[in-house]
Formats: C-alpha cells, sequence, structure tokens
C-alpha cells in the first residue's frame, strides 16, 4: 500500500510540476486559470484531472474537441511517480529519501521548461536548495549546513569558470546561466567531486543524445535535463562513487 501511495503522490506532483514548468516560463499564473485544454481552452472537468489515469481513459484526446493531449504530461506525471517510488525503494523514510524527491521535483521541472523553452528556473532551484538546507538542519546540524552551502558555490565557481573557457573557445555561449545556478544544488547536495562526475556523466548523455536524434551543430541543445538526470543518478550511486574516487 505504501508504493501504492507514493506511486500516487509522485503523479500528483508530476502533475503540479508539468504545470510549473509550461506556465512560469510564459509568465502565466500556475494558479489560474484552471487546468483546461491547450486547444479549445475548455475548462477540464473533476474526473479529468486524475493523473496519468485520465490520459489513459481519454485516449491522449480532448474530451470536447478531440485534439491530442501533449504525451508530455502523461510522461512526467508517470516520470515523476517512478522516481518517487525508486528513491522509497532504496532509500526508505530517511534523509535520503527527502533529498531524493527535492532532485526529482527539480529534475521534472527542468525537463519540461528547459526542452520547452531553454530556459531552467530560478524559483525551483531557489526552493530546492532552501528545502535541502531545512533537511540538513533537521537530520544534521549547523556545520554541515555551512560546509554544503560552500560546496555549492564552489561547484558555482567552477562551472562559471567552464563557461568563460567555453564561450572563449567556441566563440559563443557554451552553458547557460540555469545550468551554472544548477551547478550550486549540484555542489549543495553532492559536494564537488560527485557533481563533477555528474557532469562528466551530463556530457555523455547528451552527446548520446544530439548523435541519436541527428542535431545540427548550430542546433541549440538544452544541457540542464541531461544534468538533472546526472544528478539524480550521481545522488543514488553517491557512496560507490566516493568510494571508487578515494581508491585513486
Amino acid at each position: 500500500m505504501i508504493y501504492l501511495f507514493i506511486f500516487i503522490v509522485g503523479s500528483i506532483f508530476g502533475s503540479f510540476y508539468t504545470l510549473v514548468g509550461e506556465r512560469i516560463p510564459n509568465k502565466k499564473s500556475i494558479i489560474k486559470p484552471a487546468s483546461h485544454c491547450p486547444n479549445c481552452l475548455k475548462k477540464l472537468k473533476w474526473y479529468e484531472l486524475f493523473p496519468i489515469f485520465s490520459y489513459i481513459f481519454l485516449r491522449g484526446k480532448c474530451r470536447n474537441c478531440k485534439s491530442k493531449i501533449p504525451v508530455m504530461y502523461f510522461l512526467m506525471e508517470l516520470s515523476c511517480s517512478f522516481l518517487f517510488l525508486i528513491s522509497y525503494i532504496i532509500f526508505g523514510f530517511s534523509f535520503e529519501f527527502f533529498t531524493c524527491l527535492v532532485i526529482s521535483s527539480l529534475l521534472v521541472i527542468i525537463f519540461v521548461s528547459d526542452f520547452k523553452y531553454n530556459i531552467i528556473l530560478d524559483s525551483p532551484l531557489i526552493i530546492s536548495s532552501i528545502l535541502y538546507i531545512i533537511l540538513e538542519f533537521i537530520y544534521k546540524d549547523f556545520k554541515t549546513v555551512v560546509l554544503s552551502c560552500c560546496f555549492g558555490i564552489t561547484m558555482f565557481t567552477i562551472l562559471f569558470l567552464i563557461k568563460l573557457l567555453g564561450d572563449l573557445f567556441f566563440k559563443k555561449e557554451s552553458l547557460g546561466g540555469g545550468d551554472i545556478k544548477l551547478g550550486f544544488v549540484m555542489g549543495l547536495i553532492l559536494t564537488p567531486r560527485v557533481a563533477l562526475i555528474a557532469l562528466i556523466f551530463a556530457s555523455l548523455l547528451a552527446l548520446v543524445y544530439a548523435l541519436f536524434t541527428k542535431a545540427k551543430k548550430e542546433q541549440q541543445i538544452p544541457y540542464g535535463p541531461f544534468l538533472s538526470v546526472a544528478f539524480y543518478i550521481s545522488f543514488i550511486f553517491k557512496d560507490i562513487i566516493l568510494n571508487i574516487l578515494n581508491t585513486f
């Protein structure tokens, strides 16, 4: 029952995070208007608002105008459900579990906003940082919080320097401001050593994506989604990564 509960909660949050990633870049309120069909703008009935299940029940189409509902909503709801569930299966109710929820939430929002609008929103990054610091205050101590903040600043600085060198070498923007700010959250939670491994992993993921989609040289590939996926995976396997790094 607890697995089902977490899966359902994940789908609800996934639906909300998709809304956030969709509306805030367009400078729209996340409260008004109520959920509606993006094509005919018809307000959705209460039974059309169940994450995942409503999409399946409606066969991916608006009940009113029969236009296709963007599959992104379904995928993000499903992804968030599984991310929450995997986090619980691995960590149980613990500091690591709640940290994983913070990372998962950030991952879903970034996927929507960066893939669709090439922007990583400041507000989710700020809220995620605050939530993690609160978790450290609850589960750890003030000294750990200060150290984590220093790690975040270190990672932010490293990414900022990488951007400067990349801009100079490629003669164009190599990293966006959102990617650098995300680096702060990664350093805050992972520590710089693990965050740098995540950075390398994210670059490999982005390269595979570029090759798979046959992206053109001039095409801008959003880096945030790959960073956030690498962020989540690196946190899950953080201890293994640290053990490997400590052997060198």
